[in-house]
């Protein structure tokens, strides 16, 4: 399977979202306490290989930034900012129907 790229990525300040569109067309839209609570950072996720949710409730997303051509860096304003988001990991967390079918296929 070739990797996930995405061909546009939006900050929805209004619905608290951000929506990512896909090389395959498919457009998955996360929530930002979704996103908060899954970073990536050995801070929130430790050292294991276990994905956990770590919730962090009001959590308002400032802005996004590219990482070289694999990833997104979220700045929260809570001033959390060290969560590398890479792109096969945004569309694995992709809440959508279709993709949780997905992943629970794959488990």
């Amino acid at each position: 399977m070739a990797a996930a790229f995405p061909t546009e990525i939006n900050h929805i300040k209004a619905r608290g979202a951000v929506r990512i569109t896909w090389d395959d067309g498919h457009v998955g839209e996360y929530n930002q306490e979704y996103l908060r609570g899954y970073c990536p950072c050995a801070l929130c996720q430790g050292h294991g290989a276990e994905r956990r949710f770590i919730a962090v409730p009001g959590a308002v997303l400032d802005g996004i930034h590219g990482v070289g051509n694999y990833a997104i860096e979220l700045h929260w304003q809570d001033g959390h900012s060290t969560g590398i988001y890479s792109f096969d990991y945004l569309r694995s967390l992709c809440p959508c129907s279709a993709c949780a079918g997905q992943a629970k296929e794959k488990s």
